[in-house]
């Protein structure tokens, strides 16, 4: 009986784990620097205008981070099965 996994292109856990949480620190920082160019333009009571920033700005940054995420799992899933087929 040989040793060989079964052929999966399902990244690592934590691999998985990493780009969860790297989605999640790129929301937070989007949401951050919405709200900061909100705060900027705006002066006095400005709080929906601020949330709204909050929002768009960590959907945006969070939608981007997911997108390269994907990209580098996948990238990350080939590699393996090329280096597998040596």
């Amino acid at each position: 009986m040989t040793d060989e996994r079964p052929l999966s292109a399902l990244p690592s856990p934590a691999a998985r784990a990493l780009a969860f949480a790297a989605i999640l620190i790129g929301g937070f920082a989007g949401g951050v620097i919405g709200f900061a160019l909100v705060d900027i333009q705006y002066s006095g009571d400005a709080t929906w205008p601020r949330g709204l920033g909050i929002v768009i700005g960590a959907v945006l940054a969070a939608g981007g981070t997911a997108i390269v995420a994907v990209l580098v799992l996948r990238a990350l899933g080939e590699w393996r099965d090329i280096n597998d087929r040596r």
